[in-house]
């Protein structure tokens, strides 16, 4: 019962906000990807519009990522911005971030591979995200030669596809079905993109992109899953997914139809982890819980604030702590299933905040561009 309330807080509260490290790493042969059109089926493409943002954004409370992105846009840098419609969502606007290799304007980015990246339960709608919280457009622009996507939406989503409607936004959420039918199709073809893809997330994502791709097998060269529980119907999982939810005004009912339901099992990746098995190029990370060198008094992310460090030591490391136990869990069911060519890494300290996940950009790049090919 403790193993499971522990990974039941891990799976909830994850979602909420190195120095030695144990790693095994082995290589793995690129799968021939899948297309984009294959995946899609008879789904119906996103629609793209270039430069422009939904009128739902605002940068003072859902879109406090525009700002920085405008700026450095019209200073010339690497990124841009721009608005897909979800047809399955009923033509819901969703804004994006797309990022390219420093030193080349979009038109000049064919042929180049395609980062998906996720961001946490706020879903880029709060200040926990990929452009506020960390420098992945000048690290990732600098050191990987690929256009790199990250959907600015989806707060409390898991990003999968609902069984009901989220009462509270009034529609049914699809997040799978945008991600890897309706996105893809329509953004890698604008893109010239050379149909090498990865998906990547963090916290309550990192549940997302292993699931992404236990269900489209091959779709993927590579997954990334930073601070993740790969367990979410064990035990008091699901009560505590429901503790999430519930920051957003739903519950597990509406979004799987209950906590055992074939949706809600569909949706753990540790039950199906035989899907997994050949997925090449698969880093998984964690920390200990026990407090690293981003959670002193003073580190960069803390700054001397007595009460920011006894948060990050005490609910981050409480959450760091239960994630690790899920990622050993996946770890050792993979490694039963017979893969042993994932790497894992184990850092010896750490809690569940943005400087290790900046760290993590740094570790799982040798494997995006193993992947890549670059």
């Amino acid at each position: 019962m403790k193993k499971y309330l522990a990974r039941g807080l891990a799976a909830s509260l994850a979602a909420l906000m190195p120095l030695s490290m144990a790693t095994h790493t082995a290589s793995s042969a690129s799968a021939a990807p899948v297309s984009a059109q294959a995946v899609a089926g008879n789904a119906k493409a996103a629609e793209l519009y270039w430069d422009k943002l939904p009128g739902t954004v605002n940068p003072s409370t859902n879109g406090r990522w525009v700002n920085q992105v405008k700026e450095l846009k019209r200073a010339g840098h690497n990124v841009t911005y721009a608005t897909a419609t979800s047809p399955a969502m009923g033509g819901l606007e969703i804004p994006l971030v797309v990022i390219g290799p420093k030193g080349k304007k979009l038109g000049e980015t064919a042929g180049l591979p395609t980062l998906y990246m996720l961001n946490g339960a706020d879903g880029g709608e709060g200040r926990a995200n990929w452009i506020n919280q960390s420098d992945i457009i000048d690290y990732y622009g600098k050191n990987l030669n690929a256009n790199i996507v990250i959907p600015m939406s989806g707060a409390f989503s898991y990003y999968t596809d609902w069984v009901h409607k989220y009462s509270k936004v009034g529609y049914k959420p699809m997040w799978e079905t945008f991600l890897t039918k309706e996105l893809p199709q329509t953004i890698e073809k604008e893109l010239q993109a050379n149909g090498k893809r990865a998906i990547a997330g963090m916290s309550m994502s990192a549940t997302s992109s292993l699931n992404l791709a236990a269900h489209n097998q091959d779709f993927y060269d590579s997954v990334g899953s930073f601070s993740g529980c790969a367990s979410t119907t064990k035990g008091l999982a699901p009560a505590f997914v429901n503790i999430t939810l519930a920051r957003g005004g739903t519950n597990v009912n509406e979004m799987w139809g209950g906590s055992h339901t074939p949706a809600a099992l569909r949706d753990d990746a540790l039950v199906n982890a035989k899907n997994l098995v050949k997925q090449p190029n698969l880093y998984v990370s964690n920390a200990s819980g026990l407090v690293g060198k981003h959670d002193v008094l003073s580190s960069e992310r803390v700054r001397g604030d007595l009460s920011a460090a006894t948060t990050v030591a005490v609910e981050g490391g409480v959450i760091e702590a239960a994630t690790n136990g899920c990622t050993h869990d996946l770890d050792v069911k993979l490694r039963s299933l017979g893969k042993k060519d994932a790497t894992f890494n184990f850092r010896n300290t750490g809690t569940h905040q943005w400087g290790y996940w900046q760290d993590d950009l740094r570790d799982y790049l040798p494997v995006l561009k193993k992947a890549f090919g670059n």
